[in-house]
This record gives structure tokens, sequence and C-alpha cells, in this order.
């Protein structure tokens, strides 16, 4: 393993050495993980400073510190921005990493882009992915040593993760680039080669305040990583402006606007899509057995990426054929005996419910149902817009709780209310209650969707976490009828 100055040698930013320059056996930002020889990494936190927690690392072993200032009795790096110098570090100390790296960013899409990479991918090579749904694509083994934390892992797992990657032969790997991510610097330690661009609307605002330092913090993929390629989301005002951020690189475009590949037609038909795209001026047109036409932008995007890295257009338009719809976005989990489909989607934010909504009633000849709520301790302007667009879209609402966290879920759900100025709502705080409620009304030819929490097994109820699955539960509503 490395020594102290091996580390410092990985650092853009100034690091500094107190004390002896020893060799570590790896390192952690957590007290409880540590072992003996590691480095502690003491970062300061939002709610929690490391640097209180050096004591106990130092009891079970910690040989060396990493900390905004030298202490007494350890090895100790001193940095000025220790963020990006844990994520530095990390790969340092787990050096090898698979060969293709693409980072997907963005409000919407960014898990089903990653899938979409993966897949396309697997039908002649290994490849992996990462981010919301966990890590995907290697040995169950692998998998469950890495259970699903946040979309974009710390910085030391995250080096963890790809180096044991690279130890299976697996050379593709797509990862989730989140704005809490990229702004905390955890992806700064690896090599990513290609970046995705998906679409930029309203999210995180109780995190980055206002729209401008979203936007440049999902921009920093793109402006501080020493990409080979750019993909970018052509008919998103911001993807525009991104692409001018980036003159210096190789950039694909795609969408509407698209002049890598471009969507000439996205249709809704009964089996799914019916589409006609072109990708490098080679033309596939087919019906895909996916709802909503934004899945053809998350498709799009993931075509982009794997031709960017070497996959011949050819490949991958052959691959389309292969794509399975991702868990938790746009599933169609039952039907109900007339024949009503019900789907569940982690639509979240205002733009999400719109695209979701707005590509359902395409499909939906009767009635339009949906059943959502919003998180506790997140974002809350977006919770009346969300009401709005339900309101606008949907001829029956119903407010039930997401993950209402410690906030007062009755507040949570005036607030939806209060951006719904007319009828078809109603409101069942148990959402349990809620999914069976909507089955029961559903009528021949209408369509439900459940909103908001897509692949989440769990419901966040103060500051407890209770086993809650919306698919499950749509089933277990379908087997009442």
């Amino acid at each position: 393993m490395p020594f102290l100055t091996e580390l410092i040698a990985a650092c853009r930013d100034e690091v500094t050495l107190h004390g002896a320059d020893i060799s570590v056996t790896g390192m952690t930002a957590d007290s409880r993980q540590v072992s003996p020889g590691m480095l502690f990494a003491a970062i300061p936190g939002v709610k929690l400073d490391g640097a209180k927690f050096i004591a106990q690392a130092k009891e079970k072993g910690a040989a060396a510190v990493l900390a905004q200032n030298p202490h007494p009795e350890l090895p100790t790096l001193v940095s000025n921005n220790i963020r990006r110098s844990v994520a530095e570090m990390a790969r340092a100390c787990y050096p090898q990493m698979p060969e293709y790296i693409m980072a997907v960013t963005g409000t919407n899409g960014k898990t089903s882009v990653a899938d979409f990479y993966r897949q396309l991918w697997e039908v002649k090579h290994r490849a992996a992915s990462i981010g919301t749904l966990g890590l995907l694509g290697v040995p169950a083994a692998l998998e469950a040593q890495f259970p699903a934390v946040n979309t974009s892992p710390d910085p030391i797992l995250l080096a963890q993760m790809l180096q044991a990657i690279a130890q299976h032969k697996i050379e593709h790997v797509a990862m989730e680039a989140s704005s809490h991510g990229l702004h905390q610097h955890r992806l700064d330690g690896v090599p990513i080669d290609t970046a995705v661009f998906t679409n930029l609307t309203q999210d995180h605002l109780d995190y980055h305040g206002d729209m401008e330092q979203y936007f440049l913090a999902k921009a920093r993929l793109f402006t501080d990583f020493p990409l080979s390629h750019a993909v970018i989301n052509a008919d998103d005002a911001n993807g525009q402006r991104l692409q001018a951020l980036v003159p210096h690189l190789s950039t694909m475009t795609y969408g509407v606007r698209g002049k890598t590949c471009r969507l000439f037609k996205v249709e809704p038909v009964v089996e799914g899509l019916a589409v006609h795209l072109s990708l490098h001026g080679e033309i596939f047109e087919d019906i895909i057995p996916l709802y909503g036409r934004f899945q053809m932008h998350n498709i799009a995007a993931a075509l982009c990426a794997v031709v960017a890295q070497g996959m011949p257009v050819a490949n991958a338009l052959q691959g389309i054929a292969h794509l399975q719809g991702v868990s938790g976005r746009m599933e169609r989990v039952a039907l109900h005996p007339n024949a009503a489909p019900m789907f569940i989607d982690y639509a979240h934010t205002p733009d999400a419910l719109e695209q979701v909504l707005t590509s359902l009633r395409a499909h939906c000849t009767n009635h339009l149902h949906v059943v959502f709520g919003c998180g506790g301790d997140r974002d809350t302007t977006k919770r009346a817009l969300m009401g709005s667009v339900a309101e606008k879209l949907a001829d029956n609402i119903i407010i039930t709780d997401d993950n209402p966290r410690t906030e007062n879920a009755a507040g949570i759900r005036a607030q939806i209310l209060a951006g719904i100025k007319e009828k078809r709502v109603t409101q069942i705080p148990d959402r349990r209650e809620a999914i069976r409620a909507a089955v029961h009304q559903l009528s021949e030819d209408d369509i439900l969707v459940v909103a908001g929490k897509g692949h989440e097994a769990y419901q966040i109820i103060g500051d407890q976490t209770y086993d809650f699955n919306d698919k499950a539960e749509l089933l277990e509503a379908v087997k009442t009828l």
C-alpha cells in the first residue's frame, strides 16, 4: 500500500505532511470501519465533523489522519480541500480501474441511461453500472458486498467498487453522478472518459440554493474532469449552454435536435413505442416494448455513449432490440382483471411527473389515475408544482405520503394540495391504503401510475425505516379484486 508522500503526489491541491512518512493499509472516512494501519479521513460534513472521530479512529488502530489541522499524536496530511483530496487519495490506494468509465448527470434519466448503457454493452461484453439501483452486472457476491447507499457513493467506497469491478475483468462501467456527489468531489479521483448530460429541472434546491448553483454542480462533470467525450441532450436549454462550455471536447448530441443521434419519430402504440431514429446517419425504425417518449432520450444518450467508447454503430442499433425496462422506471407491474394497466415510476420532481403523465396519457383512452406524495426534509418549493402538474394531466389524483422523514406528513400533503385548485383529488395518508383505493377505482381502459418511489423497498417515517415497496403493494392490491 502507498506511503503518505505517494498520496500527496496524487492530489491537485496543496497537501502537507506533518509527521513521519509511513505506508498505510487503506483508508476510510468512517471511524467505525477503521482497521490497524489505515488512514482515517476526517471529512468536515454538513451535519458532522469528522475531526470529532479522530480519537475513536486512533483507538481502532488508525496509523495516520487526513485533516484540516495537524494531530499531535498521528502523522497528519493537512489539506485545504479535504473532500477532493480524499477522492484523489482513494484512487491512489485502490488504483485498478475499468478501462472505460461513463458518468451520467442530470435531474432525470440518470438511472435509465446508466442501465441502458450497461445492457447495450452486455450484448457482447461484460459491463456494470453504479447508482441508485446499486451495483449491477457483477457476480452476486460482489453486488452484495456493495449494497446501494447513495446515487454517487462516497469516494473511498467508489474507488473500492471500481477496483473490485476491474479485478473481475469488467471493462465498461456506467456511473450516475448526482449533483451532491459532484459538488462534494466524490468522483474526483475517477478516470471518467465519457460524460453524459440528460436535462436540468427543479430539484435539490434545499441543498444548492438556486438553479444556477444546481447547474454549476452538474457542469463540473464536464469542466473539471479530463474527458475524451461529452454526450449532451440537444433538446434541453441547459444542454445547449453546456455545449458552449466544452468546445475542446469531442461532443455528441442527441434528441429531436441531436446531430449524432436524431429522434425523428417516437409515437405511443399498444405495444410500446414506434421509433424512427438515426445514429451517425444509420437508420433504426421499429417498435420497442417500452412506455414513455422520454425513454427514447435515455436510450439515445446511451447509444451515443457506447459509440463514443468504440462500439460499432450497427452493433449499437442492434442492441436496442435487447433493451429491457429499468426497475421502477415506467415499469408496468400488473393488469386489472378489466385489463387496465398499472405502473410504478420514480418520478419525484415536477418535470419527471409531467413526463410520466404526459407519456401515459398518450396510451390512455379513458381515465388516468396517479398516486403520489413528496419526500420530507427535501426541496419544499416543488410540492405545489407537482400538485399543479397532476391536476393538469391526471383525471383522478390520490395524494399520499412518500418518505416524510422528520417533517409533518400532513404539512407536506397540504403543500402539494396548494397547487391543486379544483377537483379530482383525494387525500389518503397511508400509502398502502392509497394504492389499494386507486386499484379498486380502475375501469376498463384506465391507467394507474404510482409515482415517487419506483424501485425503493422502504418508507422513512420520522427516524424509522420500514419495509415498503410500491410494486409489491400493487400486486397485493390486485389480489383483493
